[in-house]
């Protein structure tokens, strides 16, 4: 742990940040703002999905607890559910604030932050407490990020939530990523690095930390394990016809579930980058596009080569796995609206998965409380067509 001790000690490079800059900026904040206002669509309808979600709602009661336990333990039961559904309500509210304008939001939002804050002190059960450091880490730094422009949140109060950040879900997402829990770099999939990276990444913005940014981007390009990105691409196959790339991610053969999970946690960690000024949109000759077009395409039942996939931890992997194919995951319309409507390049398979997932939501992407209960409904922020879409 000395390192860890040693990365919490450096001073900050505050001046090097951008604020708020990690999912959103002020100028994205600006853009939708303007398109709501005009109502223009999809925007609109974008917004009318984040206000009818019950967590967009004032009168939310956070529920904060001092451990957070996420697996089994033998001893404590699960209580993550509750953190998540918090986070959710948190960054639905600073976001309805930041459109709306409405300090009725900001307090309520803050009202969250505090309560957690204030509070918890660590996270238990079992190695999935590593997921729940990681995902709900880059979420509550997100919530907190947009809140940092709100006059009527104290300086100590958003110390109070950084050193939370800092103490607790930097340090357990540190701690994995650094010893992988006393397992071969190998022997998690890349999913449990990346939401560790996005969360560092995060808590180093939100935090002034640049010592904690810079260790998440030298990972994610030179890491070892699986969420650096030129581990976590498999193969690169070229589509006949369009001569489009197809990068494997490493979980293809895993199940689809994970699979577009990684590619929603992807798209977390080069928007927070972007929005810093490192563009890894375009690393690797657009490999987050790659990526993106892959997982798209067999989950939108369309077959896609694959290459062998041998790990020892699970052995040889010949064919890609059927398992939840056809999954509906929001994350995808960041990469689309990125790579479509921004950098002008052909994301066709990504738009088709987010329209077969925004089907099921009135056309547009839902968040937190669209898609089930489940834990898996909460790994990403979500309100993508309303937050990052660029062209009707």
């Amino acid at each position: 742990m000395a390192k860890l001790a040693v990365l919490l000690a450096l001073a900050a490079t505050a001046a090097a940040f951008v604020h708020p800059g990690l999912l959103h900026t002020e100028n994205d904040f600006s853009r939708i703002k303007t398109h709501v206002d005009n109502g223009d669509e999809p925007w609109l309808a974008g917004w009318n999905k984040l206000i009818s979600n019950s967590h967009a709602s004032p009168t939310y009661q956070p529920n904060p607890q001092a451990t957070v336990y996420r697996g089994s333990d033998g001893v404590h039961s699960e209580n993550y559910r509750i953190l998540y559904n918090d986070i959710h309500a948190a960054y639905q509210l600073a976001v309805r604030w930041k459109i709306d304008g409405s300090t009725t939001y900001a307090d309520a939002s803050i009202k969250i932050l505090n309560a957690w804050s204030s509070t918890m002190k660590a996270i238990g059960g079992n190695s999935d407490g590593f997921l729940a450091a990681g995902i709900y880490g880059y979420q509550l730094a997100n919530a907190g990020e947009i809140m940092r422009t709100y006059s009527g949140w104290s300086e100590a109060d958003r110390t109070a939530l950084g050193t939370l950040l800092r103490d607790v879900f930097y340090r357990d997402s540190y701690r994995f990523l650094t010893t992988h829990n006393g397992q071969p770099r190998y022997h998690y999939w890349a999913n449990w690095d990346f939401c560790s990276l996005a969360n560092i990444m995060a808590t180093g913005v939100f935090t002034d930390n640049q010592t904690m940014y810079d260790y998440a981007v030298n990972y994610f390009l030179h890491g070892d394990g699986m969420g650096a990105l030129p581990n976590f691409i498999i193969a690169n196959h070229t589509e006949a016809g369009s001569g489009k790339i197809l990068a494997q991610g490493q979980e293809a053969g895993r199940d689809q579930g994970h699979a577009t999970l990684d590619i929603s946690l992807l798209s977390v960690i080069l928007q927070q980058a972007f929005n810093q000024g490192d563009d890894f949109f375009t690393y690797m000759t657009n490999s987050g596009l790659a990526a993106s077009e892959y997982a798209a395409k067999y989950n939108v039942n369309e077959d896609v080569p694959f290459s062998p996939y041998y790990n020892p931890k699970y052995g040889n992997t010949t064919v890609i796995s059927a398992s939840s194919r056809g999954t509906l995951r929001p994350g995808f319309e960041l990469m689309y609206s990125q790579y479509d409507n921004v950098m002008g390049l052909n994301a066709s398979w990504t738009k088709k998965y987010v329209d077969a997932v925004n089907a099921n939501t009135d056309g547009v992407e839902g968040g937190g409380g669209n898609y089930g209960a489940n834990s898996g409904g909460y790994d990403y922020l979500g309100f993508g067509t309303l937050l990052y879409r660029r062209k009707a």
